[in-house]
């Protein structure tokens, strides 16, 4: 099979679909892989690493799109990327469909069969793929809070460790998961002063089990989100509804409670948001402040930190994008549910339930062929 990997173009976003090591795999196993020049600059992945692992290299992405039967990429795709796709070859990358309509409309139109990351389930009932994001976003929720509470950067000028004789900041996170666990891991280090809010018992006892009394917990309800907003100095939106847009857990009337020059991360704004206010913003312009709250909702984070980002997804893709290559996706699919579960849009058709819901679009069940 013909794989590629093209340059990401999102604004800020450095990370990369496939490493010289993926390459090598890949070319191990009889495929020809072509990759953008200069696609792994940002993650410090240079020319001669993909050309030393057998990649072909390319000028810009037309080739690449016109040839490849596999697109692997890191975000979905850009406008001037949709009008590249055609009908027949699978995209394979992080989607987020639920929460774009324009994005959803433009995957369908260009016939091309779209897998998405955050949506491939595994045996236990987690999502793989998205997984190893969620665990960088988490990790640097805290930091970039803490960075937008400085008063230079338009928050309350507090610090999350507090100082002798003056209390620690206080950070409410949004959700137990993956997510939510490496934030409160994080800001616990940071020295904050940590409370999270999910509607899930049994991650609550996960919770407790991992730090002890250190971490204080509550079950989440629109009361008792609203009351202990108005204490926290960081908010983290961590709720994910898998494939579904983002549970609207912050509304507009809850930020007139909130201290002026608190601080949001709404990590969930891949999917929408948990904030009613949030919209989504960019790493070279990341904040807006609303009734004298930053909120902070760049839809890539880990592209900051693109090299650990790189390798983290990968080790987690590879799999998956071997089995493609090697066996066909149609194959691939029908031999690994957990890997069909991913499939948003078959032949311009969404087969995705929470995509269609989300759009008021029709749902196509999937073809026989697949199971």
């Amino acid at each position: 099979m013909r794989v590629g990997a093209p340059r990401e173009i999102k604004d800020n976003e450095y990370r990369v679909g496939l490493t010289p090591s993926s390459v090598a795999e890949l070319v191990h196993s009889g495929h020809d892989v072509l990759i953008e020049k200069g696609a792994g600059a940002g993650a410090g992945l240079t020319d001669d690493d993909y050309a030393l692992a057998g990649a072909r290299l390319v000028e810009g992405p037309a080739e690449i799109f016109a040839s490849a039967e596999l697109i692997v990429k890191v975000k979905e795709p850009q406008p001037s990327e949709i009008a590249l796709l055609r009908p027949g070859m699978v995209l394979f990358t992080y989607l987020h469909l639920a929460a774009d309509a324009a994005l959803t409309r433009g995957l369908m139109q260009s016939g091309a069969n779209c897998i998405a990351y955050e949506t491939v389930t595994s045996a236990g009932g987690g999502l793989p793929l998205l997984a190893p994001m969620s665990e960088i976003a988490g990790r640097l929720a805290p930091q970039v809070g803490a960075r937008f509470l400085e008063k230079g950067e338009g928050g309350r000028g507090v610090l999350l460790a507090g100082a002798p004789g003056v209390p620690s900041a206080e950070v409410l996170i949004l959700g137990a998961g993956n997510v939510g666990l490496q934030a409160a891991a994080i800001a616990l280090g940071m020295g904050a002063s940590v409370l999270v809010a999910d509607r899930n018992v049994e991650a609550l006892r996960r919770l407790e089990a991992r730090f002890g009394s250190i971490v204080r917990s509550i079950y989440s309800t629109r009361t008792s989100v609203a009351e202990t907003i108005r204490r926290a100095d960081l908010v983290i939106c961590a709720a994910l509804t898998p494939g579904a847009r983002a549970p609207i857990l912050v509304t507009r009337d809850m930020l007139h409670t909130m201290k002026r020059g608190a601080v949001i991360v709404d990590v969930a704004i891949d999917q929408g948001g948990c904030c009613e206010t949030s919209r989504p913003t960019s790493h070279s312009d990341p904040v807006y402040v609303v009734d004298g709250v930053v909120h902070y909702c760049v839809t890539n984070m880990p592209g900051v930190v693109p090299r650990t980002s790189t390798f983290a997804l990968n080790n987690a893709t590879l799999p998956f994008v071997l089995a493609i290559a090697n066996k066909g996706w149609r194959a691939a699919l029908a031999d690994d549910p957990h890997l069909r579960a991913g499939l948003d849009i078959f032949d311009g058709r969404v087969v995705s339930a929470p995509v269609a819901a989300a759009h008021e679009l029709p749902l196509t069940p999937l073809p026989g062929v697949f199971y």
